[in-house]
């Protein structure tokens, strides 16, 4: 679903993200983790044509990021930690203008929309502006743009900050079902808890370079992933 050959990003002299590589297959979630600044939302971006990269190659269900972008971008969704929103619209428009952008059928848009408007308990508040959403409202509003055409990938940088528990909950149901049902996801956090009980695979990253990636049982072992993640970051990543 998602192949990343060599990937090399820079910002002047600094390099963002060096030669990384890493494969993710249909059906699986993928977690992402290294501090702020290991290159985590360089590459996400990277991913979904927002970012230019130097070297290497992106290839969406089989289909490269640089000479397809717009099929490509056709079988993705995107969410940045901080969704920006048109908030003079209210959430039922604004859900409406994505599928429109996407040309998803009045049909299949209705059904969808109810559906996970249900799963995420946001059904009153489509009605409503979206500037007078909170936080974890406007984030939920995002996954349900972002699910409206079903896109086959669905790339998350940090999705779980700022939502209280109920909403995390809601979140890794949305997750499961999307993976379960042949979709891939792929997605940075810091909570490692949540990667560990969440994931089939991991791949941690640390100064723009690929330190370890594969399925969460061979990367942890017999440790926790808080304890190989730890160890990971205390040595060098070659």
């Amino acid at each position: 679903m998602l192949r990343i050959n060599q990937l090399t990003k820079r910002y002047g002299s600094k390099c963002a993200v060096d030669h990384l590589t890493l494969h993710i297959r249909p059906g699986e979630l993928c977690a992402f983790i290294g501090h702020n600044g290991a290159g985590k939302t360089t590459t996400l971006k990277a991913c979904c044509g927002i970012l230019e990269f130097d070297e290497g190659e992106i290839l969406v269900g089989g289909r490269s990021i640089r000479t397809e972008p717009l099929a490509c971008k056709q079988m993705m969704a995107y969410i940045p930690d901080n969704p920006d929103l048109y908030e003079f619209l209210t959430g039922i428009a604004y859900l409406n203008f994505v599928c429109d952008v996407y040309k998803v059928g009045a049909a299949e848009r209705k059904e969808r929309i109810a559906h996970f408007a249900a799963l995420l308990e946001l059904g009153d508040a489509l009605y409503q502006p979206i500037s007078s959403y909170s936080h974890g409202m406007k984030q939920k509003l995002a996954l349900i743009a972002a699910l409206a055409h079903s896109p086959k990938l669905i790339l998350l940088d940090e999705p779980f900050v700022g939502l209280d528990p109920k909403a995390s909950h809601q979140l890794k149901q949305v997750m499961h079902e999307h993976c379960a049902a042949g979709g891939a996801i792929f997605f940075s956090t810091h909570v490692l808890e949540v990667a560990e009980k969440l994931c089939d695979r991991v791949a941690i990253i640390k100064g723009g370079k690929l330190v370890t990636s594969g399925s969460m049982e061979d990367v942890r072992g017999n440790a926790s992933l808080e304890e190989v993640f730890l160890e990971l970051e205390g040595g060098n990543a070659e």
